[in-house]
């Protein structure tokens, strides 16, 4: 059962009230924690600018203090993800109370943006890697064109003449032999110079990815499981209540017949949770 759901029972009226309490004071929290700050970043078109951003290492530290304070409860500790620019600091953690698991979930959940540092080596790369790509642009047409020509010439001493292009694509990604002599002829073609050349871009564009440096966008708002799910900015707090029975977890159970003893301590382990967040 998670709280906040509506219900007439008054012993879930008392934790949903609890939780909302809970709730905004996490918030408030986050709202400190991910507090934004100006930082100089530059664009691709090496424009400086000012970028929003927080720090999601003082999340982190924020989360496993909550962590380490929780006593009797089993705690996974903090967990970071970034995938394709969505953000997302969580930790989750539980507690047996008689028959009853109580378990709780963190998270914030914010955008990653890419920018370079702004620093003069970003320019000077930029320039260099623009001067070789229009050295090699007209190299790389012909490497591409000998690269054909090769190819043709030895399917042909293979005794393939008449092949479509699946053909094609078969003998050379399934033979490593037939491809490594292929590559080492337009290589022996392409010359010294335009060889130092590539490898020099390539070494280029590593180091411009060195410069990168990543920002970190959010809102203070609460959101809920679904909203996280679609990658909406904001934070997440939430507590369920589940029955347990011969190892198996019941979300659904009568409240009515939880022990008051049960009852009490749930409250006070919420109650403990919130007393953490205060400290």
């Amino acid at each position: 059962m998670r709280l906040g759901t509506k219900s007439s029972d008054g012993f879930i009226c008392t934790l949903n009230r609890k939780n909302d309490s809970i709730g905004g004071q996490f918030l408030a929290e986050m709202a400190t924690m991910t507090e934004m700050i100006d930082a100089k970043v530059m664009l691709g078109d090496s424009t400086v600018t000012t970028q929003k951003t927080f720090d999601p290492k003082r999340v982190e530290d924020y989360f496993q203090k909550i962590g380490s304070s929780l006593k009797e409860w089993s705690v996974q500790g903090v967990s970071t993800s970034n995938d394709e620019g969505l953000g997302r600091t969580f930790s989750k953690f539980e507690t047996t109370i008689g028959s009853y698991l109580l378990s709780g979930h963190v998270s914030v959940q914010f955008h990653v943006l890419l920018y370079y540092k702004p620093v003069q080596r970003v320019i000077e790369c930029q320039k260099e890697l623009s001067d070789i790509i229009n050295i090699t642009k007209d190299g790389q047409q012909q490497m591409s064109d000998r690269g054909d020509q090769v190819v043709l010439e030895k399917l042909r001493e293979m005794g393939y003449k008449d092949f479509d292009h699946q053909k094609l694509f078969e003998v050379f990604y399934e033979d490593d032999e037939f491809r490594e002599k292929v590559y080492a002829e337009i290589q022996k073609d392409s010359g010294e110079d335009f060889q130092k050349l590539l490898e020099k871009k390539t070494r280029l564009f590593g180091e411009l990815d060195s410069l990168l440096v990543e920002t970190y966008q959010t809102v203070p708002v609460l959101i809920d499981d679904a909203r996280l799910v679609t990658g909406e900015e904001g934070c997440l707090c939430t507590f369920d209540v589940e029955f347990v029975k011969n190892n198996s977890k019941q979300g659904l159970f009568d409240p009515r017949k939880i022990p008051e003893r049960i009852k009490e301590d749930i409250c006070q382990k919420l109650d403990e949770f919130e007393n953490i967040l205060k400290s």
